[in-house]
């Protein structure tokens, strides 16, 4: 199967003097992916970040010889990452030691029971039958459904840009025929009866902010995406992907500026001509892309703007991600008995998720996603020990919860269920602790409400509904990351960049 349609712009060979000028706000994986792809279509690249180093939310962490990837940590279309190194005229694969991983996760269930996924057909085949054999062809007929559902949304439509209402008009015929009104879980539980399994086959959109219980069931191509294109892990970690691309960037010429905060959108005439920092600078452009959050784009940084479209009060209605509670730690011993990536089920599936999403508490229970990268590469430990961290979803900042109070005790709480499970011991193999809250989200990364991955994946979120990539307030602005069309995630943050080729106009219109 082919990967869809990279963008048919050529690589333009502008003087540099004449080259026109292109500001982007923010270094996460979609602002370094729109850097390249418009360094490549002929603009001037400057990158300006609030932090002291690249990434955003995949920003890294360093603690006395341990390493620790902030957000992201596993790459599921590496064909993405491919298209920016040969647009550089570069291989991905002879600058990044890409790793498939095998279990992609083990998903370990409160009563101890362990589900391995990969992409073997026959070996997802053996485990659903050690299960529950009757869901077997079940199973069989949800893979082929997640296979059609990917097809339309992430091979048809991940790189379209719905700028026009008539976009949307045109798919819905599609959408109908796939259910895609249906969530995520009450389509898997179509296909599936055992319980465990409709939680191991409906958990993803956890992984990009979004209720199983309520987001759209397009995201059920996620299952038929990691089986074709693999799960994989880059040696170095997540970071060693951000520098590369930050490599690329500059060999196009383009220049990555840190500790540089953007506090405004400069605007003339309704078109974006710049930006202005923190310390009073300004920086003139043809084009402005914001790969800072898109809610705080709208509400903060446009403050002479009146808006038509995404309004405060818009903004405040709408409905966004979970927020994230992410407890980094190294060991003084290595617990080699631990995959790369494990799922560990709480009590609870739909209830924690009404306590997250909907009632906006935080539960005594969680369900965490446990990462230890030095399974793979030991390298991002001192000898000896472990990298790890453990993250839990929360209810993003509505919840009021006041996080300088609870973030230890809820540490603590994990770190003895940790203990208690798969990290025996844990509180004393301690040697480094950090820990992020939604807090953190707001204050550091710009993020509204705290939300760990913007506005939730939802029906009438999504698509058309979704922040276009191309501003609907001012002109010669746009859109990346997380909150804008397909959305989150690696592949879905990188293909928003994508997006960019069909709505960017060509490097020549401004020479």
């Amino acid at each position: 199967m082919d990967p869809p349609p990279a963008g048919t712009i050529a690589a333009r060979t502008l003087d540099a003097a004449k080259k026109p000028k292109a500001v982007i706000i923010g270094s996460g994986f979609g602002g370094l992916a729109a850097a390249i792809r418009l360094g490549y279509r002929g603009y001037q690249v400057s990158v300006v970040e609030k932090l002291d180093a690249p990434g955003g939310r995949a920003y890294v962490h360093e603690i006395d010889g341990f390493t620790f990837d902030a957000g992201p940590t596993i790459i599921t279309a590496p064909f993405l990452l491919d298209e920016l190194w040969e647009m550089c005229g570069r291989r991905f694969r002879d600058e990044i030691d890409l790793r498939p991983m095998d279990p992609f996760y083990r998903i370990r269930f409160d009563d101890g029971a362990v589900f391995d996924t990969n992409g073997d057909a026959e070996a997802m085949r053996a485990q659903v039958e050690r299960f529950a054999p009757d869901d077997v062809a079940g199973y069989e007929r949800f893979i082929k459904a997640s296979e059609e559902i990917f097809q339309v949304g992430f091979v048809e439509l991940g790189h379209v840009p719905f700028t026009q209402w008539q976009e949307m008009a045109r798919i819905v015929p599609k959408m109908v025929k796939l259910r895609s009104y249906r969530s995520v879980y009450a389509m898997v539980s179509q296909y599936v009866k055992d319980e465990r399994l409709r939680v191991a086959l409906s958990f993803h959109p956890l992984l990009i902010g979004g209720n199983p219980f309520t987001v759209t069931s397009i995201y059920t191509l996620i299952s038929y995406l990691e089986r074709h294109w693999g799960v994989h892990s880059a040696i170095g970690g997540t970071g060693a992907i951000v520098n590369g691309l930050v490599d690329l960037i500059r060999g196009q010429g383009g220049e990555l500026r840190l500790n540089a905060e953007v506090t405004e959108i400069t605007v003339e005439n309704g078109k974006a001509t710049g930006v202005k920092l923190k310390d009073g600078e300004s920086i003139g452009a043809d084009i402005v892309v914001s790969n800072a959050d898109v809610a705080w784009t709208y509400k903060h940084l446009l403050p002479g703007v009146t808006r038509k479209h995404w309004t405060d009060p818009k903004l405040d209605k709408a409905r966004y991600s979970n927020g994230l509670f992410v407890w980094y730690f190294g060991t003084k011993r290595r617990y080699e008995e631990v995959k790369h990536h494990s799922i560990l089920l709480g009590p609870r599936y739909k209830g924690l998720l009404q306590d997250i999403f909907d009632r906006k508490v935080l539960a005594d229970d969680f369900s965490l996603y446990l990462h230890r990268p030095t399974a793979t590469d030991p390298a991002l430990a001192p000898e000896g020990c472990d990298t790890f961290y453990v993250l839990a979803p929360v209810p993003h900042l509505d919840a009021e919860i006041d996080w300088a109070e609870r973030a230890e005790p809820y540490r603590r709480a994990i770190s003895a269920y940790l203990s208690d499970t798969l990290l025996p011991d844990l509180e004393e193999q301690l040697a480094v602790s950090l820990i992020t809250t939604p807090k953190d989200f707001e204050q550091r990364l710009c993020s509204v409400k705290g939300a760990g991955f913007s506005l939730e994946p939802v029906l009438m979120q999504s698509a058309w509904f979704r922040p276009h990539n191309k501003s609907e307030e001012v002109e010669h602005l746009y859109m990346v990351g997380a909150g804008t069309h397909p959305g989150a995630g690696v592949p879905g943050v990188i293909s928003t960049a994508r997006v960019l080729d069909t709505v960017v106009p060509d490097a020549s219109v401004f020479a």
